[in-house]
């Protein structure tokens, strides 16, 4: 279980239905969060190679984002090295939210998992 003190790291936009749940749910709880908004500023190579290792890119990507067909990637095959240079490139290409509790991590809505972090 991740320590309360550790600080709730959001990554998604805020026209993201599902962010905009996962802001409320620590907000009601009275959670300080820190907000990385993907339209203003991806994620580093190295926070998005967490997620990858721990759910593999399948589980990131969001295909059907109308950016991943504008730039060809439907029919891509790329290593995960090279997904995560694209991710870091192109942040709305991310299933949204991306949250971090210390060393403990979610992809999309997970209000149970961040229950048992509180």
């Amino acid at each position: 279980m991740a320590e309360r003190a550790s600080t709730i790291q959001i990554f998604g936009t805020k026209n993201c239905a599902d962010t905009r749940k996962a802001q409320r749910f620590f907000s009601e709880r009275r959670i300080p969060v820190h907000f990385v908004d993907l339209k203003e500023r991806g994620a580093s190579p190295g926070e998005l190679r967490r997620f990858v290792q721990k759910f593999g890119v399948d589980a990131i990507l969001d295909r059907e984002a109308p950016r991943y067909r504008e730039l060809g990637l439907h029919v891509a095959l790329l290593s995960a090295d090279r997904w995560i240079e694209k991710l870091a490139l192109e942040p709305l290409l991310l299933r949204t939210p991306l949250v971090r509790c210390g060393n403990e991590l979610t992809v999309g809505l997970a209000e149970d998992l961040w229950r048992a972090w509180v």
